[in-house]
């Protein structure tokens, strides 16, 4: 198989996995058969490893395909559907809207059955987390992956694993929606102190074990990070449209 060079000003990682979910819906690309390898991609594609990693990250998530250690990548059976949750520049703030309302139903009902179940060990868990993400702001990082394993942790302490494969199903997406609010939140010191704020909220409330508390906690955190992004002015979603890795498909 020989696949066409892929050009374009941004949002490569986009275009390839597109590319790649073609070959697969087509069936060019057969179920149970490999994936060229990553040099052989780079080199048919045109575009850098971490491009090709990425596209590839979106595949697995989307159930596409999956990575066997040793072997290689291979094209996955055809499960339900996936979500459309492709974005376009146009309309990037509605969709990030969007999914801070999504996430305000998932992570508040999460924070509750945290609270419910959280263990001493998950308790450290999440303590961590926070830490984390404050030695990130301090060193000038957006904190996403911090945010995202604070909230994973979270999710963890459910101790449900269906909750959690979830979350991790709707990874990229969450990823996508985080880096917006972030970068809004890094705007003005005093969006990052209520942020720390509310997180410390939940945290606290899930020790307690106080599900209403918790579940208040999360929903509240949800909502004023809703209110922070209507803040935001039209510069602020014009650079947000184009922010690395995009808010395409694929905690």
């Amino acid at each position: 198989m020989v696949l066409p060079k892929v050009r374009g000003p941004v949002r490569l990682a986009d275009r390839v996995a597109e590319l790649l979910t073609d070959e697969i819906r087509s069936g060019r690309l057969a179920v149970g058969g490999k994936l060229p390898t990553e040099v052989e991609l780079v080199k048919q594609l045109g575009v850098s490893r971490t491009v090709v990693r990425e596209a590839v990250s979106r595949l697995r998530n989307a159930g596409l395909v999956e990575p066997r250690q040793g072997l290689g990548v291979f094209v996955m059976a055809p499960r339900t559907e996936p979500l459309d949750l492709s974005m376009e520049a146009l309309e990037t703030r509605a969709k990030v809207l969007q999914i801070v309302e999504v996430r305000r139903a998932i992570e508040a009902e999460a924070a509750a059955l945290a609270a419910a179940r959280v263990t001493a060990d998950d308790v450290a868990r999440i303590r961590e987390a926070l830490v984390a993400i404050d030695s990130a702001v301090a060193e000038g990082r957006d904190g996403v992956d911090e945010d995202l394993a604070f909230h994973r942790c979270i999710a963890e302490a459910t101790h449900n694993p269906v909750l959690v494969a979830t979350l991790g199903y709707l990874g990229e997406v969450m990823r996508g929606g985080i880096r917006v609010t972030r970068a809004n939140e890094a705007r003005r010191d005093d969006f990052i102190q209520q942020v720390r704020r509310e997180h410390h909220a939940i945290a606290e409330a899930i020790e307690s074990g106080d599900s209403s508390a918790a579940a208040a906690a999360a929903r509240m955190h949800m909502r004023r990070a809703a209110e922070r992004l209507q803040d935001a002015g039209e510069n602020f979603w014009n650079e947000a449209a184009g922010l690395d890795g995009g808010l395409s498909n694929s905690l």
